[in-house]
């Protein structure tokens, strides 16, 4: 039998941030104990890799296009599954079911001593050469994934060292800033580190709706919609604010709403 603790692991990057890619690549280069095979910044990528390069450890993100981070490794399948430390932006659920199940996970952004702290689990589960116990606790975290209600009611706002809670009902809408999203709830204005469209994934489509690239509405907050140029309608809330509902999304809304009568 191969002596593990003679044999570098080797590592696959799989992130579609390209400045993630680049911090794990440079927390990696003075590890003599770590060889890193490759990198990818799509799920589809990742699965091939996964299969051609058959990695030790794979820093997964969760949210790639394509084919998010769970979906790849129910397509890879228990028998080849790597160790797999996973990487994501603040996503509630995601986070609980890594705790649940004793997973490593990295939080984004993520910093020098927690990413050692990570490596380190990761060494010692692959020196001990005890594969079925992680395979068990990722099958654990992937049956649960799939058993979660189908979307949230609350959020948890992490902000100032706390973590609130928010009920999905009291947000108006919420405004794209880059890779945060600003969600408007009456006085409350928090901000989070997530993408609109991983936001718009966990809320129920039947209360939110894209209406522009960068706005979601939460469609019980709308008072009133009035024509505009160009096919655009501008949408006035309860609340005063108005938005725009640009031509691309008006379709699905008044799918949803109905047509005037």
């Amino acid at each position: 039998m191969t002596n593990m603790k003679n044999v570098p692991i080797r590592a696959l990057i799989a992130d579609d941030e390209v400045l993630a890619r680049k911090f794990i690549r440079r927390m990696l280069k003075d590890d003599r104990e770590v060889e890193v095979v490759g990198e990818c910044s799509n799920g589809i990528d990742t699965v091939a890799m996964i299969k051609k390069e058959n990695p030790h450890l794979v820093f997964l993100d969760v949210q790639m296009p394509e084919m998010n981070g769970f979906a790849v490794l129910e397509s890879i399948g228990p028998e080849a599954w790597p160790e797999v430390i996973f990487t994501t932006a603040y996503e509630q659920y995601a986070i609980r079911a890594f705790e649940l199940h004793a997973l490593d996970y990295l939080l984004k952004p993520f910093d020098q001593a927690r990413f050692k702290d990570a490596m380190k689990h990761a060494k010692e589960r692959f020196r001990s050469q005890d594969q079925k116990e992680g395979r068990f606790q990722i099958g654990a975290l992937l049956e649960s994934i799939k058993n979660k209600p189908q979307y949230l009611d609350r959020l948890l706002i992490k902000a100032g060292g706390r973590i609130t809670f928010l009920n999905t009902d009291e947000i108006s809408w919420i405004e794209a800033d880059d890779k945060y999203v600003h969600l408007h709830a009456g006085k409350a204005n928090p901000m989070v580190r997530q993408t609109l469209s991983a936001m718009e994934a966990q809320l129920d489509p039947k209360k939110f709706k894209r209406i522009h690239r960068s706005v979601i509405v939460n469609v019980g907050r709308i008072k009133e919609l009035q024509p505009l140029f160009n096919g655009e309608h501008s949408i006035h809330l309860e609340d005063g604010t108005k938005l725009t509902l640009s031509r691309n999304y008006k379709d699905k809304l008044f799918e949803l709403l109905g047509k005037p009568l």
